[in-house]
């Protein structure tokens, strides 16, 4: 079974005519690592549902400095929600960290799906409430947890991917500069 298919099937039951409409409004792409699919200050038209590699969505501030806000790996959505939903553009960038394949479903066809197939609206529904709860739980381990209790969540829900991803994503997503963490992975080596 097709992996976004399987994605979906968690959370709704989908008929064969279901899933085949759901196949025909999404579209395939291959990207090369390092692929930049949005910019700051684009309009994000579609939603990407990872099927293989590694993609990542961050802001780059004033400074320069980037700040890591997601990581998407197979079975996983990724896009600037706020230019998604809105249509205005958006603060994020969104690259291709690993080589990947990519399903891409525009805003149009999201739109359309919640009429021709209304299940999908509820799936939708469920995702952006799931990525609610993640974000509001990440905002408060970041106020709350020190350094190394937020790299071991990390490690927790990227097990397999933790060794893919450069150590300075990493630290970015985690708030600390690559240097703390390189201290700070260090001295949890002597341990």
């Amino acid at each position: 079974m097709n992996l976004l298919l399987e994605n979906i099937a968690k959370h709704v039951s989908l008929t064969t005519e279901e899933q085949e409409r759901v196949l025909a409004l999404t579209e395939v792409q291959h990207y090369k690592a390092k692929t930049i699919l949005l910019k700051e200050g684009e309009i994000c038209t579609h939603s990407f549902f990872v099927t293989k590699g590694i993609l990542r969505s961050y802001n780059i501030d004033e400074n320069g400095v980037e700040h890591v806000v997601s990581f998407a790996c197979p079975g996983w959505w990724i896009a600037d929600m706020y230019s998604f939903l809105s249509q205005r553009p958006g603060q994020l960038y969104i690259e291709v960290n690993e080589e990947a394949e990519v399903l891409l479903m525009s805003k149009e066809n999201q739109d359309k799906l919640y009429i021709d197939v209304p299940k999908m609206e509820r799936f939708f529904r469920i995702l952006i409430e799931n990525s609610l709860v993640a974000h509001q739980q990440r905002l408060i381990d970041n106020l709350s947890f020190t350094a190394e209790a937020r790299y071991d969540k990390f490690l927790k829900k990227f097990k397999d991917l933790a060794h893919c991803i450069p150590q300075k994503q990493i630290a970015s997503y985690i708030g600390v500069t690559p240097e703390f963490f390189s201290k700070m992975k260090a001295r949890l080596l002597k341990k």
